[in-house]
């Protein structure tokens, strides 16, 4: 597997001689000036107004009616898809059944980091699965340590979990600082860090009180989440997703659940209390619209949730992992304002099923054989997967990479706000490669995310305002100059009607 990853290494990273020049094919009338160094457009694109990928009826083939009547006949239908079926991808393109080629600048829900086929990943999953597919946590293998110990430390090398960028912590007493608990998705890992949170209350409240910590008069179990946040759909998660279209069917939910406002500094006492056990937040809202926590907030929580020994949970499922330009999204900020657990999934494994809880080890010393579980978390074929993808994901030159064209995406985004301000909010929204576009109309995200698809470029709304880009973190500078002068024609239409 290690001569996979440096093979991988050498040829993934394109020279930027030759990103720059694809950038520059891609793109209409441009001045060169730019931080990034890229050339930028002088005006928006129109070239992209007519649609290239028609979804009307008289459009649509037999064999993709065939297709989508089974589907409709045997798949539940909680999910509101458009009338074409995917085929095949490579990089960042993914072509339906009708031949039609497609720039991903969804990535899965910002799950393909690497984008799609990937031949490095490929070959890890064929070797492991021929080699040892599943054990259950019955049993010791090889992976599951390996990618712990490459969070951890990486954790610790680059900032995060109390640790400032540079920190180390050799093993001592049998301990690096830190554990992980491994899951299968996101949400399961939020299950996981909300469960374990409400054990560490009930021990902290145990050690207050002098009273046994199942004891039913134990009152530290409440649990704050913010609005707009999103940590699933499952019933703990769903409980701290504040938004009433996915909580409303399913009520009553689990109690003691407070709802705060993100950046709201001055109604965090009243918030978070001795009876909170655990605050969870995303440090840059993903679904929720890509509102990210101001730094100051943040430390302001972490000193209130020290003040009541609440345990902090960061929800980085969506913006961890680099897709801001470094490990963590709260890598980059001061220690004093770190959670004590971080959870993750999304790109861990490039879309093979899996989620990670990373946690401090006053948090993790609550666990003991039994207290928690999982059939298939942490599977040989998942950890291995995640070692490559993260070894990866953390070489030197892919991180500049990331950096150099997700300044150049940002200097696209923010021509657009100027360029078509009766239709932008001013502020292009989040950090390095997961952005969004705040629209006054709010009929306008969904319209936009249509129009793009039908010229080929597939990207996503978030909450009620936005359209969210969140693409593969190997994407190039002709792709992102491509799917700008897609998203420049489509506001151009909107604009003229």
């Amino acid at each position: 597997m290690r001569a996979v990853t440096r093979q991988a290494r050498r040829t993934l990273v394109r020279p930027a001689s030759a990103r720059h020049s694809l950038g520059v094919r891609c793109m209409g009338t441009e001045a060169p000036s730019s931080r990034s160094g890229l050339p930028l457009p002088t005006a928006p694109s129109k070239r992209y107004t007519a649609v290239t990928h028609p979804e009307d009826q008289a459009s649509i083939t037999p064999a993709v009616k065939e297709l989508l009547g089974r589907s409709s006949a045997y798949v539940l239908p909680v999910y509101a898809r458009p009338p074409i079926v995917l085929a095949k991808g490579k990089g960042a393109y993914v072509w339906d059944t009708q031949g039609r080629q497609y720039l991903d600048f969804s990535a899965g829900i910002a799950v393909n980091a690497l984008g799609h086929g990937d031949e490095g990943l490929v070959e890890v999953m064929r070797t492991t699965a021929s080699t040892l597919l599943h054990t259950s946590n019955a049993y010791h293998h090889e992976y599951a340590g390996k990618l712990a110990e490459l969070l951890i430390k990486l954790t610790q090398a680059e900032g995060g979990l109390g640790w400032a960028p540079g920190s180390s912590h050799p093993v001592t007493d049998g301990t690096s600082g830190a554990k992980v608990f491994f899951a299968n998705s996101g949400t399961e890992a939020n299950e996981g860090a909300l469960k374990i949170a409400r054990k560490v209350g009930k021990e902290r409240w145990a050690k207050a009180t002098g009273k046994p910590s199942d004891d039913p008069s134990c009152d530290k179990f409440e649990i704050v989440c913010f609005e707009r946040g999103f940590h699933g759909r499952s019933m703990g998660a769903l409980s701290v997703t504040s938004n009433p279209k996915y909580q409303k069917p399913f009520l009553p939910l689990i109690p003691g659940v407070k709802v705060g406002q993100l950046n709201d500094t001055p109604g965090l006492e009243r918030l978070v209390g001795e009876k909170t056990c655990a605050v969870i937040v995303e440090p840059i809202q993903g679904e929720g619209g890509i509102n990210v926590a101001d730094i100051e907030w943040l430390r302001a929580l972490r000193k209130r949730c020290d003040e009541v020994g609440a345990v902090l949970i960061y929800d980085e499922i969506q913006c961890g992992l680099y897709r801001t330009g470094s490990l963590w999204a709260h890598s980059t900020i001061p220690a004093d304002s770190h959670p004590d657990v971080v959870t993750v999934a999304k790109p861990l494994a490039n879309g093979y099923p899996i989620g990670a809880v990373l946690m401090r080890d006053n948090i993790a010393e609550v666990m003991t054989a039994g207290t928690h579980g999982t059939t298939f978390g942490g599977s040989p074929l998942a950890c291995a997967l995640g070692y490559h993808v993260l070894s990866r994901l953390s070489d030197e030159a892919f991180v500049a990479s990331i950096k150099e064209t997700s300044g150049y995406l940002e200097e696209r985004l923010s021509l657009l706000t100027k360029w078509f301000p009766n239709i932008l909010h001013e502020q292009v929204r989040g950090r390095g490669f997961i952005r969004g576009l705040g629209f006054k109309n709010t009929s306008h995200p969904g319209r936009v995310v249509e129009m793009a698809r039908e010229r080929g470029v597939l990207l996503l709304t978030a909450g009620q305002d936005a359209v969210r880009l969140v693409p593969s973190l190997n994407i190039g500078a002709g792709e992102v100059g491509h799917a700008m002068d897609v998203v420049e024609s489509c506001l151009s239409v909107l604009d003229s009607e």
